[in-house]
């Protein structure tokens, strides 16, 4: 029998771990370091949800995280030879589309089927 997910607390916005986490990543490209502190509170929140459907999530954004920095890292240096630049504005619009992703499956309550994937 399929576990049934908790329905959302209402039907205003739910301002959940993981909604707080993609809107930091997703604020992160206008102020910058909150994607930092995105990616630190999922690690500190990380223990309190085992179990429950933000677990997923936070795996997601982990995840996400730590594959932007590679690629960005990796993006930076190829600068020179040019073709940084497109790897890192698709890298830009990788992440965006990730956090918009989470942050409408964190609306529903709806876990990630496999939050180590590198799509959605």
């Amino acid at each position: 029998m399929a576990e049934k997910l908790p329905e959302p607390a209402g039907p205003g916005f739910d301002l959940n771990k993981a909604s707080i986490i993609s809107l930091l990543y997703i604020a992160g490209f206008v102020v910058g370091i909150t994607g930092l502190v995105g990616f630190v509170l999922a690690l500190i929140w990380k223990d309190e949800v085992t179990g429950t459907w933000e677990e997923s999530h936070l795996q997601f954004h982990i995840m996400t995280f730590v594959i932007g920095l590679v690629v960005g890292i990796i993006g930076t240096f190829l600068i020179i030879i040019l073709i940084g630049i497109p790897i890192l504005l698709a890298l830009a619009v990788w992440i965006l589309v990730r956090s918009v992703v989470a942050l409408l499956k964190a609306q529903k309550h709806e876990p990630f089927a496999d939050p180590k994937t590198w799509l959605f």
